[in-house]
């Protein structure tokens, strides 16, 4: 568990660094082990009056900080990059060891570890946005000092905005194409799903109230039954019903039926293709914009 005493800096006041200040709080973090740094006067005004949070500078929020989070697109990162690197060293003899986070996309945890104090401990970590309603599964990548405390540690964080899971940084760009990306493919198959609902006859209120329960009580079936399942164990796989989304899939599907029909034409408009390319192509792109070098 995080030590009481434990400060964390937020670098970075946008959406992602106020999401994970507000399921910090909401997971009974106390606002004075907080601090966030924004260089946006009313970005920075308006976190301080909603959260009644210190909001500084980045060396002030580095200086005293345990847990370094780096919340900004990367592009930002390499413009910040020395104020957090020189603070570091300067605090590495009188303070604690600390540990830097970055949920920038596409900044490998070497970028971090050639740039911050020798041996510095460097997780590297991809949440989606379903983080802003507490709802995201976070991906964390340890680097070459990060140890299996630390990534307890990091875990405990992202805990407070949803799932969090462990993967090697190789598949990050795996994650990001479909975790990353995976609300927009969600969002659109919503909105393709509404616009079809309208052209069958339903006004877009009533077609667009249909979708949305039915994607989240879908959700929530699949939810349930993989929870079920791990619940189980494996001494009783045999027995288990299959969880699978496919096996749900079948139990919904009459022989024959209309639903049947539905799927057949979605099979033949080539939806597991276009998904395996979309997957593919964000997977690409994700690797083109990586930053990599010293």
């Amino acid at each position: 568990m995080l030590c009481g005493m434990a400060r964390i800096a937020i670098i970075g006041g946008g959406s992602i660094g106020e999401a994970l200040l507000a399921g910090l709080l909401r997971a009974g973090r106390q606002v004075k082990d907080l601090v966030v740094a924004e260089k946006n006067s009313t970005r920075a005004q308006y976190l301080a009056d909603k959260y009644s949070v210190r909001v500084t500078s980045v060396r002030d929020a580095v200086d005293t900080a345990t847990y370094v989070v780096v919340a900004v697109k990367p592009a930002d990162v390499q413009n910040l990059i020395g104020d957090i690197a020189d603070t570091a060293a300067q605090a590495e003899s009188d303070s604690a060891e600390q540990v830097f986070v970055s949920v920038a996309a596409g900044v490998t945890t070497a970028f971090y570890e050639n740039k911050l104090p020798a041996g510095a401990p460097v997780v590297r970590v991809m949440p989606n946005a379903p983080m802003l309603v507490g709802g995201a599964v976070s991906a964390l990548a340890p680097g070459r000092f990060a140890t299996a405390e630390h990534l307890k540690e990091v875990s405990a964080l992202f805990d407070a905005v949803g799932g969090v899971l462990t993967v090697d940084e190789s598949q990050l760009d795996a994650v990001t194409a479909v975790s990353g990306s995976g609300p927009a493919y969600f969002f659109l198959m919503v909105e393709a799903l509404v616009d079809a609902a309208v052209a069958a006859g339903l006004p877009r209120s009533v077609a667009t109230d249909l979708v949305t329960q039915t994607m989240a009580g879908s959700a929530a079936m699949l939810l349930e039954q993989l929870d079920q399942t791990e619940s189980n164990g494996s001494a009783q796989m045999g027995s288990m019903i299959d969880t699978s989304a496919a096996q749900l899939r079948a139990t919904v599907t009459s022989p024959g039926g209309t639903t049947a029909a539905g799927l057949r034409e979605l099979e033949r408009g080539g939806l597991r293709s276009a998904v395996a390319s979309a997957v593919e192509a964000a997977k690409r792109r994700s690797e083109q914009l990586g930053i990599t070098s010293e």
